[in-house]
């Protein structure tokens, strides 16, 4: 079983993997691509704009974003460590600064900053905080 992360793009579309990707990248937290709809990826590989579902590669494990039309799910194993869950953080708020979103919490939508501010992170993105 599963835990997910709700990023939500009210009025927006949800934002282009490559804009969530150079932003994890200009932060010091490089993500490889690990599939694109079902398919094998090579690491550096785009999706096409199309794309429902990849799964994301970072050195602490694998994430899996779903997208809909107004919102992306990000979903990582039930029992991941501390580490994994920081990058599970990490997609979402990426996914919520790149693209206007808010990440929907127990006490409601948060912004990017603000989810930033709340969560455990990856060491490279919590400075300044």
């Amino acid at each position: 079983m599963g835990q997910e992360r709700v990023v939500t793009f009210t009025g927006r579309g949800v934002p282009a993997w490559h804009s969530v990707a150079e932003l994890l990248m200009r932060s010091g937290f490089p993500v490889q691509m690990g599939m694109i709809d079902g398919q094998l990826s090579f690491p550096d590989e785009q999706p096409p704009p199309s794309w429902a579902e990849v799964r994301v590669v970072t050195p602490q494990g694998m994430v899996t974003v779903r997208r809909e039309p107004d919102r992306v799910r990000l979903v990582t194993w039930g029992n991941a460590d501390t580490a994994l869950l920081q990058a599970w953080n990490a997609l979402a708020w990426a996914f919520a600064e790149a693209g206007g979103g808010r990440v929907e919490e127990t006490e409601g939508a948060l912004s990017a900053d603000d989810f930033r501010r709340r969560v455990d992170l990856p060491s490279v993105l919590r400075g300044g905080l």
